[in-house]
């Protein structure tokens, strides 16, 4: 249970990167117009206040993936915390594109958007998930009794 507020961390960085990129495209006008906070808010009912899309948005990075990298790092086969950060990402890609995606209307795998969502969403999460495996393995090393650097 000590490694939960280490994956909290690591859900807020990773949560932080992934949100000004999904600004920055937004801004740029990259295809395609996916708006996720909104999307999240009028699933929870509240189409017209984005900003519960992203208070959901944020908590289900921080709390979800922080706890699940906490939670399921030590137990994910290999030892690369990147590599188990990009596991978690794709579970969670794939539960956005068989759950979230249908129940907003954009049908399976957001395929209503056009084939370039899904891949967009997919490499989205694919770099959520490094940033999350990196500063969660950042924040796994600490001092030992010795004052060695050793991993938690």
């Amino acid at each position: 249970m000590r490694d939960i507020p280490k994956g909290m961390l690591a859900g807020l960085a990773a949560t932080v990167v992934l949100s000004l990129l999904m600004v920055m495209k937004a801004m740029m006008g990259l295809m395609p117009p996916l708006d996720m906070p909104a999307m999240l808010a009028g699933a929870m009912g509240s189409p017209d206040t984005p900003l519960i899309g992203w208070i959901v948005h944020l908590s289900i990075g921080i709390v979800v993936y922080g706890v699940a990298i906490g939670v399921l790092d030590p137990k994910l086969p290999g030892t690369s915390h990147v590599g188990h950060g990009v596991m978690l990402g794709v579970i969670g890609w794939l539960i956005m594109m068989v759950v979230l995606m249908p129940m907003a209307g954009a049908g399976l795998f957001g395929m209503n958007m056009g084939v370039m969502a899904p891949m967009m969403t997919l490499v989205l999460h694919l770099i959520f998930g490094a940033v999350l495996g990196w500063v969660y393995g950042r924040s796994a090393v600490s001092q030992d009794e010795s004052g060695s650097r050793a991993r938690a």
